[in-house]
């Protein structure tokens, strides 16, 4: 049972105005490092956005500092557990935006879509007439996606309004509007798209509460119309119904998930090249993804971290 693993992981957003987020950012991340805490929390005007991990009662105090920031008192939260930290440091950031959508006039706080509980899903998504589309990426559409939903194939969330606005006329045709079902990992991007969706003059908009997390938290295995696993912005890669690991892992050369009928390519070698990223990548770059994998494992073996392992991640992590 994933209740009995040790580490704590908590997803969290919240859409509040903040009026300083320089004066915030400190504060925050020495409750972070203090207790322990590891992950990525972003801060911007519009609010805040991050996934991080630690010890219950690590998170419980950094969730505390949280919730007592402005308009944060219902911060919204996802939890799973994890076997070991998924995180390598801490990182507390300032940006323009917690998920970046580039359309400046859009204000989730002004209005979102219909929310609808993950127990009530189903029933929507069944409905004939409904569209139901995958706001996130192609890499994370690929490790699994609800059936029968869109595929922006979009690589970074920056490009689903263009994409949107391209495929308008063939989604919504000319007739009534149909029901709009969008979904994402934890919701926070469904915040900014319902809320496009509307500006753009749609009305039947709806969107999963808490994300695909929440629903294959409380939604049985057994009712469930979710397909493969979820892609997750940290060390753990991927996690299936009741929020268990997946069995996906990152190629550490392009930080992309690998399936397992990928990492039996000859092209995937572990730290060096999969699949995807092979003929992207030259001779040179591969022998230093080697090296670097070579010092990596010299280093667990000694039973430290070794600063090479410490990865970036795909844009746009809710």
């Amino acid at each position: 049972m994933t209740e009995t693993l040790p580490i704590r992981v908590v997803a969290l957003y919240r859409f509040t105005p903040f009026a300083d987020i320089a004066a915030i950012q400190p504060p925050l991340a020495l409750a972070c490092c203090s207790n322990g805490v590891k992950g990525t929390l972003l801060l911007a005007a519009e609010g805040i956005n991050g996934t991080i991990a630690g010890s219950e009662e690590a998170i419980d105090a950094v969730l505390a500092h949280i919730r007592a920031l402005p308009g944060c008192a219902d911060l919204d939260v996802k939890e799973s557990r994890a076997e070991t930290m998924p995180f390598h440091r801490m990182k507390v950031r300032l940006k323009r935006e917690i998920v970046t959508m580039g359309e400046p006039a859009i204000d989730p706080l002004e209005g979102v879509g219909h929310y609808v509980e993950p127990a009530d899903w189903n029933a929507l998504i069944a409905e004939p007439g409904t569209i139901v589309i995958d706001t996130r990426n192609d890499y994370e559409v690929a490790v699994g996606t609800f059936a029968g939903a869109v595929d922006p194939q979009t690589r970074t969330f920056r490009d689903f309004p263009a994409w949107f606005r391209e495929h308008r006329d063939e989604l919504v045709g000319d007739g009534p509007p149909p029901k709009i079902a969008m979904f994402c990992t934890g919701g926070i991007r469904c915040e900014k798209s319902t809320a496009f969706l509307k500006a753009e003059g749609l009305d039947e908009v709806y969107h999963l509460k808490g994300g695909i997390l929440k629903y294959l938290e409380t939604v049985p295995a057994a009712e469930s119309l979710w397909e493969g696993e979820c892609f997750v912005f940290d060390q753990r890669v991927a996690v299936g119904h009741g929020l268990t690991l997946g069995s996906h892992v990152l190629c550490h050369a392009c930080r992309m998930p690998v399936s397992v009928e990928d990492s039996a390519s000859p092209l995937y070698v572990e730290g060096v090249s999969c699949p995807a990223c092979h003929d992207a990548r030259d001779e040179v770059q591969r022998a230093g993804y080697a090296e670097r994998e070579r010092q990596v494992r010299l280093a667990e073996a000694r039973g430290e971290a070794h600063v090479g392992a410490v990865l970036g991640k795909p844009q746009d992590a809710d």
